[in-house]
């Protein structure tokens, strides 16, 4: 890792939304540093949804779900929780030396039938396992989409480590051929991300910059990730960029049909803080 990283931040969240235009909401995750030193470090970290990112103005993140991951792989506590109108904050004790993963992941089944002539929802609940049990005799029209959103931010004590990229085969997942902590204006940074563990073509890139309250564009970039699942992003100045990377959306079936398996969702957002060179 070069030197010139310090004071580099990078944050990684997951939203559910696949969000292009300026008004929709973003969730992300912003850390108070992502790369430190020393025997007693913190770092403490804004969780929020927002219009303007990095801005504290819609409501806040959640924490129940959110939890640490130390460099060894082991599960460290989330500290000084808060929820307030705006925003969510909390601390984590960076004990061991290396990269920290902080973050939160949620699957879902959402999904309607139809039922003597009116759509019904599927239960609260409802998991692809236990699909079949929870519709009632005489659905049909059954219309499903498994959902898998990921929330997480990295944190680097000392020299990076990548333990904490061990990947789950679970959703959408990020594999860093350039640390996200090694980032910096006008270099070409790499990342590969996964699907279910499989490196996956076609998934959308959505890359912008923050400080949208303070410019008319909104300086979108649009990218897609390729046979081998990796995206390059070259980056046109310093500051904090949120990238969201989704699976495309499937196209609509005749009018009455129903899939022969769920339809798949998944969600990835990291939002990376670039240093000038």
């Amino acid at each position: 890792m070069k030197k010139r990283i310090l004071g580099l931040a990078a944050t990684i969240a997951l939203s559910a939304l696949a969000v292009t235009p300026a008004s929709a909401h973003r969730q992300w995750m912003m850390p108070s540093a992502t790369v430190l030193s020393g025997d007693d470090v913190w770092v403490t970290v804004d969780a929020a949804v927002s219009n303007d990112l990095f801005y504290f103005e819609h409501q806040p993140l959640r924490l129940d779900g959110i939890k640490a991951w130390a460099p060894d792989g082991s599960e460290a506590q989330i500290e000084h929780g808060s929820t307030g109108r705006y925003r969510s904050t909390f601390d984590v004790h960076l004990t061991q030396k290396g990269t920290w993963k902080i973050g939160t992941a949620s699957d879902a089944l959402m999904g309607s039938y139809d039922l003597n002539g009116k759509t019904e929802r599927l239960p609260r609940g409802t998991t692809t396992a236990n699909l079949a049990e929870r519709l009632p005799a005489g659905a049909t029209n059954v219309r499903t989409a498994e959902s898998n959103n990921r929330n997480e931010i990295f944190v680097t004590v000392g020299e990076p480590t990548t333990t904490v990229f061990q990947t789950t085969g679970k959703g959408i997942e990020l594999v860093p051929v350039t640390h996200p902590n090694d980032l910096y204006a006008g270099e070409a940074a790499t990342f590969q991300f996964l699907l279910d563990g499989k490196p996956a073509a076609g998934l959308t890139v959505t890359v912008i910059p923050g400080g949208i309250r303070y410019r008319d564009q909104l300086g979108q970039i649009d990218l897609t990730t390729g046979a081998d699942g990796r995206v390059t992003v070259t980056w046109p100045e310093a500051g904090l960029y949120w990238v969201n990377v989704t699976t495309p959306r499937a196209e609509q079936g005749e009018e009455g049909a129903a899939p022969a398996q769920p339809q798949r969702r998944a969600s990835y957002v990291t939002t990376l803080e670039v240093m000038a060179p």
